[in-house]
């Protein structure tokens, strides 16, 4: 299962669906995009995953898919 390892020392998994710390999210110019019925699965690939640190509420946003590293933001 891929994983990643939290600056604070966390395993994050993020294999498993559905995903208790992975937030999913899009942007409002991208949703705007959308008319009429939604298809869920072009939705669903449009979206950005975010990864929420159980231990230290870090954000981890794979803003280019899994593929691409993640960007951390940290909570004041």
């Amino acid at each position: 299962m891929p994983s990643l390892k939290c600056t604070c020392g966390e395993k994050l998994s993020y294999g498993e669906i559905p995903n208790p710390i992975e937030w999913l999210t899009i942007s409002d110019v991208a949703y705007d995009s959308y008319e009429d019925s939604i298809d869920p699965e072009k939705l669903y690939l449009e979206m950005k995953s975010i990864l929420k640190c159980p231990s230290c509420s870090r954000l981890w946003v794979f803003w280019n898919g899994f593929d691409s590293a993640p960007e951390s933001f940290v909570p004041e």
